[in-house]
């Protein structure tokens, strides 16, 4: 039962999940390579990492909206159905991919901003925030069009915070991650 919920809220958050590991993917695409906030400052700092740009924003939230047109046509098979804690047939998989994605990059940028002003540099450690502001910043839009329940939004930060220590340890044994928190 407890791993039936694991898979499902990760199921239902993996447009976020997606949309949230695609900014460093398309890092070298020579488009759309405008900072998010424009170089504005706030108090005499950067409002966000010089990192954070329109082309991460748009293809994460291209990726959301394409992983939830792919959950939707697997809805119609009747050996997904399990996974779903939604009626995807009922919903309209642009606006939740395209909010899933969104919540998760906004979420990102909250956390970003708050980095700045605290002087943490860029790519160092923000423990928790660094495990979580994406999952909030998901749920958080989610909410416009679905409520989730309480049990799947504690699962999500519950596993959500394991797979990013999980992931970061990979990265790091693989030499991708310069330390095991990213």
């Amino acid at each position: 039962m407890v791993m039936k919920l694991i898979l499902q809220t990760l199921w239902l958050f993996l447009p976020a999940l997606l949309a949230n590991m695609t900014p460093p993917l398309v890092k070298h695409l020579n488009v759309l390579n405008s900072p998010v906030d424009f170089g504005l400052m706030f108090r005499g700092k950067r409002l966000l990492g010089q990192n954070k740009t329109i082309r991460g924003l748009v293809f994460g939230v291209f990726i959301g909206i394409i992983v939830a047109s792919l959950q939707t046509f697997l809805f119609r098979f009747n050996s997904f159905q399990w996974l779903s804690i939604i009626n995807y047939s009922e919903i309209n998989f642009i606006l939740l991919g395209g909010l899933l994605g969104f919540g998760a990059l906004i979420g990102d940028l909250v956390e970003s901003f708050v980095k700045r002003q605290f002087d943490i540099k860029p790519g160092k450690p923000f423990i928790p925030f660094d495990q979580i502001d994406f999952l909030i910043g998901a749920i958080v839009f989610l909410l416009f069009i679905f409520n989730p329940g309480f049990k799947v939004m504690v699962t999500l930060l519950v596993v959500g915070i394991g797979l990013h220590f999980l992931t970061n340890y990979i990265g790091y044994l693989i030499g991708h991650h310069k330390t095991i928190f990213g």
